[in-house]
Formats: structure tokens, sequence, C-alpha cells
């Protein structure tokens, strides 16, 4: 199956030593260009996800199937091992199971299944909440079951840190990893002392989807346990802020020959594959 190898490429990562960061990535282009520039693993985020198929805030607004066709595109245009974030799993332990299955034939290295409630429930406010540890092991327990390839990667997420404290964070990765999950996944810790208590009482490596500027050290980040610390999405705010001034300039009556920082031929007949594409024409066509 092709996509073995990706998966034992980021459990490699996972079981060494390092601390990477992986690039975000929203679509086909955008994950060629994540691995030319050198990235070891792409990250499709929820939140980048909303984005690209839908132009929506990240409120549980997309489907399953659109995201796992967008991780599908994703995966079949690059070699680069994915790690997806599959949310809360799009329902119950009976949906993460479906979650899971899906995504596994869509070709990702990775997911990781989250215990906050959502959607957001009526009368939240808008703050985050979790379930029930009982709930989020029902559901680690579930993505675990629903694989069928053991190399695939099943991530227990918490942002249990951010809402109710380290001590909750650690009770509950505790109990994912008891639960059999292959790494722990991070939101919300918010200091260092916090992510070395944590790491501490880990036993599986942590992936670390958010960190401030003074934990944004991989050799230290190595040390407490993390293999892949996120960036952020930052990248494709970039990508529309040039997309949005190429745009205006054409609006306003630029030639486009006159466009500032556009790629050049050769850059996109190497993204867009052509030379492969060439090939094909004249041996089939």
């Amino acid at each position: 199956m092709r996509w073995s190898k990706r998966r034992k490429n980021f459990r490699a990562i996972l079981n060494g030593e390092r601390c990477i960061h992986p690039g975000s990535v929203a679509d086909p282009m955008t994950a060629r260009i994540t691995q030319e520039v050198g990235f070891e693993v792409g990250i499709f985020a929820g939140s980048v996800a909303s984005m690209a198929v839908l132009g929506a805030p990240d409120l549980i607004l997309l489907t399953l199937s659109e995201f796992v066709d967008q991780a599908r595109r994703i995966s079949r245009a690059t070699e680069l091992p994915l790690l997806v974030d599959a949310d809360h799993g799009y329902g119950n332990a009976l949906n993460v199971r479906r979650t899971v299955e899906e995504l596994e034939m869509a070709g990702v290295a990775a997911l990781s299944i989250e215990d906050t409630e959502l959607p957001m429930p009526h009368g939240s406010g808008g703050n985050a909440r979790l379930i029930s540890l009982q709930e989020g092991v029902g559901k680690m327990q579930a993505a675990l079951n629903a694989r069928t390839d053991p190399e695939l990667v099943i991530a227990g997420r918490t942002s249990a840190a951010g809402i109710a404290g380290v001590d909750e964070a650690i009770k509950r990765i505790i109990a994912y990893e008891n639960a059999g999950v292959d790494a722990v996944f991070l939101v919300g810790v918010k200091s260092r002392e916090d992510l070395e208590t944590i790491g501490a009482e880990a036993s599986t490596p942590i992936i670390l989807g958010s960190a401030s500027r003074e934990m944004m050290n991989r050799e230290w980040l190595a040390k407490v346990g993390v293999r892949i610390c996120l960036q952020g999405h930052k990248v494709h705010a970039a990508a529309i802020n040039a997309f949005l001034a190429a745009q205006q300039a054409l609006a306003d009556g630029t030639h486009p020959d006159d466009l500032k920082n556009i790629a050049t031929d050769d850059t996109m007949k190497q993204l867009m594959r052509v030379t492969a594409y060439d090939r094909w024409v004249a041996d089939y066509v």
C-alpha cells in the first residue's frame, strides 16, 4: 500500500529524539510547496480546512466527507506524511470509528481526536468545554479499534491544560495512553513549567498544538518529550494577502505582466509536475 512508507516515516519521527515543525497545508499545491521547501510532515488543520473548502471560520461547519475529500487530494499529490486534525471525530464514538476508517483510506499518516465538546452547545458563551473523561476514553478506544493499518498513528488530543488546568490534563493524558493512543496532542499549555510538568508524566510522544515564543525552542522541546510542534497557520494568511494584493492590482488597471512577486514559469511547471505529464502524453496519447 502506497501509504505505508509515509506512515512509517511519521512513526520514526515520533520515536526519534528530535522535535520538528510540520508545514501547514490546505490543498495539493500548498502540500507540494511544503514538500519542496523541505518540511518532513504536513499538517492539515480543521481551521484551515474550513477556510479552504468553505471560506468559513472554524465552527465545525465542515462535514466529514468534505474534510476527507480534501485530505485525499492532498495525500494523492505528495509523498509528505500528513497529520490531520480530525476534531472531535464528527460526533460520538461511533462517528469516530467512521472518521478513522475514512481518513485511513484517504492516505493520512496520523490523525488526532480531541476531547472538546463540539460543536459549541447552546449556552456555552463561546467558551470551550471538555467532554467527560469516560467519553474521551471511549472515543480513543473507538479510534484505535477502527484502524486496519497498525502504522496509522492515532493521537489523543486534549485542551484540558488551558481549560481545566495541568492536573486535569495529566489525568486525561494518562487515561488516553492507557487506552493505547500512539501520541498525545496538547493544546493550551501556557508555560515551560506546565509543559515540563506534563512531559514528566506522559509516556508517549507529545505533539504540541500551540506554543508561545518562549517555548519555541526545538532542542528544549525535544528534551521534554515533544516530537512535533506546530507553528500555527499564518502562512495561509500570508498567501491570501498576496492574492488579494495581486487581484486588487489587476482590478486597479495593472497589466498582468507588471504584477510583482509572481512565481516563475519554471516554478509553476515544477510544482504542477509538467515534465511528468509531458512524458505521459508522449507515452500514452
